[in-house]
């Protein structure tokens, strides 16, 4: 009977704190590698940080690399209150309270939003910061007028979003998964991470990061920065050369071919991007 209790209390006393180590961040983690520099790499949105596997096999062997899944997204469990501030926050706490001593950031997509963000408001926390397929302000290319708005009521998205049938949300993904990835063996990934999202998470998130204006917070970022864009993109140079104005250290490359996923797409230039940002400098 004793040791049946003490068993107990062992598992119990070991849940919680498993619990509050997972939840003590808005994202799950994986580190792997034992490089004396350090890389954390963000996913976008609604992506599974398995996004990364590629580029961390390269790099895990000369850096120590930590990959995040942020919550909700892919099979990672959701937490409260998901929006872009607190999971900016939630990393630069992790990295600070973890004590990781000037790290690179990679982000994609979303992940490159936050990883410029982070950068401005902690700027002498990261050493560089790599960009892939992210804009300071997305909606300022459809809407020059655009503006961000304080206090948005995203309830409208969110319950169109959430109430859709799990079969037309599935065809949706898979509708508009083409328009943003070229490498056909992976879409069918890339949409069983949304369709494996948590629903509200999904619908949260996608309202607050079109609501999401970086193109000021940017003067603030002091660290190198090299932002790698999709080729389409080269057919609106001005327009991209005009959000990132405010960026001084920014170092704009056009990949030769693909869409949004440039790290599936253009994985030959890709790589060379980076080893000649993170390695040669």
């Amino acid at each position: 009977m004793k040791n049946s209790l003490f068993s107990s209390i062992f598992i119990l006393i070991i849940t919680q704190t498993f619990g509050q180590t997972i939840s003590e961040y808005p994202f799950e983690v994986k580190k792997s590698g034992n490089g004396n520099r350090t890389i954390v790499l963000i996913p976008g949105f609604a992506c599974s940080g398995n996004v990364w596997t590629e580029t961390k096999s390269v790099y895990e062997k000369d850096f120590t690399c930590y990959t995040l899944t942020m919550a909700g997204f892919a099979d990672a469990e959701p937490s409260p209150n998901p929006n872009f501030e607190n999971w900016k926050t939630g990393i630069a706490n992790f990295i600070s309270e973890k004590n990781i001593e000037k790290p690179i950031l990679i982000g994609h997509s979303m992940g490159g939003g936050l990883a410029m963000a982070i950068a401005a408001d902690y700027p002498k926390l990261i050493e560089k910061i790599v960009v892939v397929d992210a804009l300071p302000c997305l909606a300022a290319l459809t809407n020059p007028n655009f503006k961000h708005q304080e206090n948005i009521d995203c309830s409208g998205m969110v319950n169109q979003i959430t109430a859709l049938p799990k079969e037309q949300f599935h065809q949706m993904q898979k509708m508009t998964m083409p328009q943003l990835i070229e490498n056909k063996e992976m879409i069918e990934t890339v949409v069983n991470w949304s369709i494996q999202s948590d629903r509200q998470t999904f619908a949260e998130m996608y309202c607050d990061f079109s609501n999401t204006d970086l193109r000021e917070k940017i003067k603030g970022i002091e660290c190198p920065s090299l932002i790698l864009l999709e080729s389409n993109f080269t057919s609106i140079k001005p327009a991209i050369k005009e959000q990132f104005k405010n960026l001084k250290s920014a170092d704009l490359q056009y990949a030769n071919q693909g869409l949004h996923f440039i790290m599936y797409d253009d994985k030959e230039w890709y790589f060379n991007q980076l080893e000649n940002f993170i390695t040669n400098n």
